[in-house]
């Protein structure tokens, strides 16, 4: 009603008598199902040690689970393909895994954990691909950078008009525009492992500099632990290049001295293994999986093909479930994300691709916490999409317990306050159920081979 130019809401006669009450459903069997504790202690390797870094533990993986990837029968080809190159990825060609996701991956939560696993189960050492200039808290390295290093993305402003983001989706650079300086200036950027990092990570014995866009002279000099161990000049030819590192054991603290009259401009630096699985987090915050094409096409492709890249996992439509007021638009935002996809698929077409969908989400409804109305439908409408596009799909939305399980997750301490994004223990409980998925589909993979391990 209006009153005094004011528009007055008054709740029923029932709801003033009797408010809504907070639904929270039961998940202890849920959280009882699995066990994290062990996650930097797994069995040992059964074969001998050839003596390259990131040999894998090996050991028994879920033949069943309830929470299964759902495949087509042209997703499950993808797979199969994915996990013949998987098999043998500790016998001497490294492969890469990339997550890209919204902030639900933020800071390498839910990524550091699969990637564990997966290094434990199948080789592989160190975090992978990380920005060249990050930014979000992670436990997973350190990395810290000069003042005049200047940070671009393809999801949140500033941009570069060039678009040579690569396959991290940002890049810095150390001088501005395309205006050359009169005289060179310095710029640093400092790596180091992390002791919080999950143990396949926190030792590392490659480091790739992945650069583009090199049109003038730049020096670099490489410091391990305050000393001078390689100085080198990049290729001036404006091309992607790679300068490479090796190391017999774990550099440690390596500094990269760069100076120029015009920075080239990074794309990032990998900290990998000999062998094995290079797992890569993209965290996208504020993404909705729009900007998945949103780099130059042909660098995208060229620094997958580097990296190897034979799986990609895709996190979206958190960023999106608030902001659906109908069915059309969950469609719409459905059709969006197919496009993109279908452009990973055209740009890497060897790769094989898997959708989490979002959590639970709540909203705040007449003082009680309630799942989105529309995420049901949004999850539905994803898993339909997957099936007709040869994509993996997992339902993190179920898996969690579906429909107004969030505040139960909340109050256990498995999600923050926002009822959006899960704690670290939280992460690690649905790392883990995925993983399982992924396994079962390996083992599964496995026994219609007629292989061993």
């Amino acid at each position: 009603m209006q009153w005094l130019g004011i528009h007055w809401r008054f709740l029923p006669i029932e709801k003033v008598w009797v408010g809504k009450k907070q639904v929270k459903k039961n998940i202890e069997k849920i959280v009882s199902a699995v066990d994290t504790s062990d996650i930097n202690a797994g069995p040992k390797h059964s074969g001998r040690s050839s003596g390259q870094a990131g040999l894998p533990e090996g050991g028994a993986l879920a033949a069943v689970t309830a929470n299964p990837l759902i495949l087509s029968q042209s997703a499950e080809a993808r797979m199969a393909h994915f996990f013949e190159v998987l098999q043998n990825a500790a016998s001497g060609q490294k492969i890469s895994i990339f997550h890209y996701g919204d902030s639900q991956i933020e800071g390498d939560r839910m990524t550091g954990y699969i990637r564990q696993r997966i290094q434990q189960q199948f080789g592989g050492i160190g975090p992978g691909l990380i920005p060249a200039y990050n930014v979000y808290a992670t436990q997973s390295f350190k990395q810290s950078v000069s003042p005049n290093f200047k940070r671009y993305t393809s999801f949140w402003p500033p941009k570069m008009s060039s678009r040579r983001y690569g396959a991290m989706l940002s890049s810095a650079t150390f001088t501005d525009g395309a205006t050359e300086l009169k005289t060179p200036v310095e710029a640093w950027i400092e790596i180091a492992p992390s002791a919080a990092a999950f143990a396949r990570a926190r030792s590392y014995s490659q480091v790739k500099c992945f650069y583009n866009s090199c049109y003038k002279p730049c020096s670099v000099k490489v410091y391990q632990n305050d000393k001078l161990i390689h100085e080198d000049s990049l290729i001036a030819d404006g091309a992607p290049h790679v300068l490479p590192l090796s190391f017999e054991q774990n550099p440690g603290k390596l500094r990269y001295v760069f100076s120029s009259t015009k920075s080239p401009v990074f794309s990032g630096f990998s900290l990998e293994g000999d062998v094995g699985v290079q797992v890569n987090n993209v965290a996208m915050r504020g993404s909705s999986g729009h900007d998945l094409s949103s780099s130059d096409a042909t660098l995208f492709a060229q620094m997958h093909r580097e990296a190897n890249t034979k799986l990609f996992i895709l996190q979206f439509g958190g960023n999106s479930v608030h902001t659906f007021r109908d069915s059309s638009s969950v469609r719409y935002y459905v059709s969006s994300l197919k496009n993109r996809i279908n452009y990973i698929q055209k740009l890497v077409p060897d790769a094989a691709i898997i959708l989490i969908g979002p959590s639970d989400m709540s909203r705040l409804n007449d003082g009680v916490f309630e799942t989105y109305p529309l995420l049901p439908y949004t999850v539905d409408r994803m898993q339909k999409m997957c099936l007709d596009n040869g994509v993996a799909f997992w339902n993190l939305y179920a898996t969690m317990g579906g429909f107004n399980s969030m505040p139960a997750w909340v109050s256990q301490g498995l999600a923050g306050k926002d009822y959006v994004h899960f704690t670290p223990r939280g992460a690690s409980i649905a790392s883990q159920y995925f993983f399982e998925a992924f396994g079962a589909a390996y083992s599964n993979w496995l026994s219609k081979k007629g292989g061993q391990e």
